[in-house]
């Protein structure tokens, strides 16, 4: 038999003990007077004296994380709601039925307990209790080590270190990991404060489907499923931008909606195929005004969740303050972060002639090449060899969508991740988009391969993502026509034709500007978490036989 079988089995019979004294297995409620945040809140400060003159009688509920028995006394810590709170138990003071309840309790039972406040010899806030009420038995073992002194003060170990166990039984990663509880606290203040702003902004906040008909409003594979009834395929929501747009043409010139978008591509650490997105659309403005309204929203909810405008990103410091901010258009970027040993960066006459543009990309990719067959056996670090790669695949890509697909401005855009991304450290707004890869924004009016978007970059990764929208039905019916052709030469990722979308707009659409944040890239950089698992709280994962101690099937 397993180890967690045994103690399981072992807790089964305790279980049963418990109800024997005449204690229900599962009760139904408890009535507590105070919770644990609040007892510390007003009475840390008081002295011995002060709790006992009156003495002060509390009743609370928590979870058992730390339990010593000696003899016929005993001290035990409660947890609830994160915060842990000491209680004394003495056969003298709760009766030997009460104590008899004591001894048959575990690590991780639930309890109510009642009594009043005293402080110890040590000086620690506690509960002398006169009544102990058994609430939940924990049956399987929390994975809690000894508890162990660190400057001067006493600290516990944990044994959940197993990242994907972490991942699939985040009940009990938040149970003994204080750490993982304050991320999501703070990821819940960052929606509080998003959701604030905007509120105040007079935006208005509200819900769209997430089955359509067609998916549209980014470019990204979905997922698939079936309406029985109306026997009708219909796709998870890459995003609700199509939605949203027919409002404003309603007359909602200000909405907004904290949307849970599907696409179904790869894992990685700043990719979740379900994620959250904050995505608004304001009227009468352009990509200019909407990218006003998202710095300030950023830079609020920094100050909201941490108390200050800098961040801790590993090494690094991320200073949200506006006057950090930096502003390059897509084509600045990449000459400015272009490789010296690739040659001279792209000028604007190439990056506005595709042939001009081929040749140029033809000979960074040889060049580049060269350098990383010669430096592969330095003495270079391995985050610079990987760098060149990233540069080498960049290329490649660019080269291919040129010669291949005829499509300059999706080579432009793999060369900007390839080669200017990863120096994106600070707050950085990159506009100035190829049209290729922007279906639904507008063009610029002096430069139609080029359109009036931007994204916003922190912490190496893009976290929102804007444009003046496109609402012109002519133009926009080209855009998907275009999306139509690229989707026969495979591209699975292109838009598909959206006649109700393109009808709302012969309606008329104010002129407009909207936005998607990234909920979760943005918890990520504030509670410096370097995958987007540790800020999701059920992330997805391969599926896992689980076996539960106690399961009756025959193996």
């Amino acid at each position: 038999m397993a180890l967690d079988e045994n103690i399981y089995e072992i807790r089964r019979e305790k279980l049963k003990k418990i109800e024997a004294l005449g204690h229900p297995a599962y009760p139904r409620k408890y009535n507590y007077s105070h919770t644990v945040a609040q007892i510390l809140a007003e009475y840390s400060g008081q002295t011995t004296e002060e709790l006992e003159s009156p003495r002060v009688t509390v009743r609370v509920a928590g979870r058992i994380m730390a339990i010593r028995l000696m003899g016929k006394a005993g001290f035990a810590h409660l947890q609830q709601d994160g915060q842990r709170l000491q209680i004394y138990v003495k056969k003298d003071a709760i009766g030997d039925a009460g104590f008899e309840l004591w001894k048959l309790l575990d690590l991780g039972d639930h309890i109510g307990v009642r009594g009043y406040l005293f402080r110890t010899r040590t000086g620690e806030l506690s509960i002398h209790a006169d009544e102990l009420t058994f609430l939940s038995k924990d049956l399987l073992p929390l994975p809690i080590g000894k508890e162990f002194e660190s400057g001067g003060e006493t600290k516990q170990s944990y044994e959940l270190s197993d990242v994907e166990l972490r991942y699939r039984q985040r009940y009990v990663d938040l149970i003994v990991n204080p750490e993982v509880r304050e991320i999501f606290l703070k990821r819940s203040k960052l929606v509080q404060s998003l959701r604030r702003y905007f509120d105040g902004q007079g935006f208005m906040e509200v819900e769209t489907p997430m089955m359509h008909p067609i998916a549209g409003g980014a470019v990204a594979r979905p997922f698939k499923t079936h309406h029985n009834t109306l026997d009708m395929d219909l796709f998870l929501r890459i995003a609700p931008e199509l939605y949203l747009k027919r409002l404003t043409v309603g007359g909602f010139d200000r909405v907004y909606e904290i949307n849970r978008n599907f696409r179904n591509e790869g894992l990685g650490w700043r990719w979740n195929p379900e994620f959250t997105m904050l995505e608004a659309y304001q009227a009468y403005t352009d990509y200019l005004g909407i990218l006003d309204t998202t710095q300030g929203s950023i830079g609020q909810a920094v100050k909201d969740v941490t108390g200050g405008m800098k961040t801790k990103w590993g090494e690094h410091e991320i200073d949200w303050s506006h006057a950090n901010w930096r502003r390059m258009t897509m084509r600045e970027a990449i000459s400015k972060f272009w490789p010296a040993e690739a040659g001279p960066s792209p000028s604007r006459e190439e990056f506005a002639n595709p042939e001009m543009l081929l040749k140029r990309i033809s000979e960074a990719l040889n060049l580049q090449g060269d350098v990383a067959k010669q430096r592969m056996g330095s003495g270079d670090p391995p985050a610079v060899h990987e760098r060149r790669k990233g540069v080498l695949h960049a290329f490649a890509e660019a080269r291919h969508q040129i010669e291949d697909c005829g499509n300059s401005g999706k080579a432009i855009a793999a060369l900007f991740e390839g080669v200017a991304e990863e120096h994106l450290m600070q707050p950085t707004i990159i506009y100035e988009f190829p049209t290729a890869v922007s279906p639904l924004s507008k063009q610029k009016p002096d430069e139609p391969d080029w359109t009036e978007r931007f994204e916003i970059f922190a912490g190496k990764m893009e976290i929102a993502n804007g444009f003046s929208e496109l609402n012109d039905p002519e133009d926009q019916r080209r855009r998907f026509e275009g999306q139509l052709e690229q989707r026969e030469r495979g591209d699975e990722e292109a838009h598909q034709m959206d006649e109700n979308y393109i009808n709302a707009l012969s309606y008329g659409m104010p002129p407009a500007g909207g936005v998607g944040l990234g909920v979760d890239r943005l918890a990520m950089l504030i509670t410096d978490s370097h995958t987007i698992r540790d800020v999701i709280l059920f992330p997805l994962l391969r599926p896992e036989k689980i076996s539960t101690p106690g399961d009756t099937e025959e193996k």
